[in-house]
């Protein structure tokens, strides 16, 4: 891939075959960073995965960096006023249902109750492919409809493996504390140990980098915190 001179440029800043402690990793994010916009960092976390292995869940990291989110919730009627009061932007069933059906997708997390996941499925074709399908291993297909609006508004994140075993996970901004970028990303990297499968491999986490959306990447030297 050919890169800009900027990017080139700030190659020469670092040493980038070598592996950072996470805090000086994300200053280095913030020293290379050249765009004239409040870029993206994100994680890369390559795990060495089994044959049937999946990884998929979510966390609430410590330090929000994005707007408050709009929450649809499907539910049926006597619970409509238990999600709005707990902060949902939109609540209801076959009225919000047909909406989705026609194309209206003005929020960016859904959460429905069990109940209602029968309809909630047939849009699949719709929120299958935008990523807001509810599902019970994100949390968004639950009962407990205000514990969840709840985290979400707090800043909850789904990550979850690639075919190629990496998690990529978006974990502050540029502009943000390094310290504070570094505590959204060891957060990532502890979450992601704690819940590792019983038989996962010893060598887990095989590799760990970090940058900003046009930025290079920096190694980040994970072995210290697992």
């Amino acid at each position: 891939m050919k890169h800009g001179k900027k990017y080139r440029e700030s190659l020469k800043k670092y040493d980038a075959s070598q592996s950072y402690e996470m805090s000086k990793a994300c200053a280095l994010v913030k020293e290379l960073k050249f765009a004239n916009f409040d870029e993206t960092v994100e994680l890369h976390v390559c795990l060495k995965l089994g044959k049937n292995q999946t990884v998929r869940d979510t966390l609430v990291l410590p330090n929000q960096f994005r707007g408050e989110k709009k929450v649809l919730v499907f539910c049926k009627e006597d619970r409509i006023k238990e999600a709005l009061d707990a902060g949902a932007a939109y609540a209801g069933a076959s009225e919000y249902i047909d909406k989705v059906k026609g194309g209206w997708l003005d929020f960016d997390i859904a959460v429905a109750t069990p109940d209602m996941m029968k309809d909630v499925g047939r849009l699949g074709m719709v929120l299958g492919r935008k990523g807001l399908m509810p599902n019970p291993k994100t949390g968004t297909v639950t009962t407990d409809i205000v514990a969840a609006i709840n985290e979400l508004k707090k800043g909850r994140v789904e990550y979850r493996a690639d075919k190629g075993g990496v998690v990529h996970l978006a974990v502050g901004k540029v502009s943000m504390d390094a310290d504070k970028l570094a505590e959204n990303a060891s957060a990532l990297l502890s979450e992601i140990n704690r819940k590792k499968p019983s038989d996962a491999k010893v060598d887990y986490i095989q590799s760990v980098s970090i940058n900003s959306t046009m930025g290079p990447g920096v190694w980040v030297d994970y072995r210290g915190g697992e």
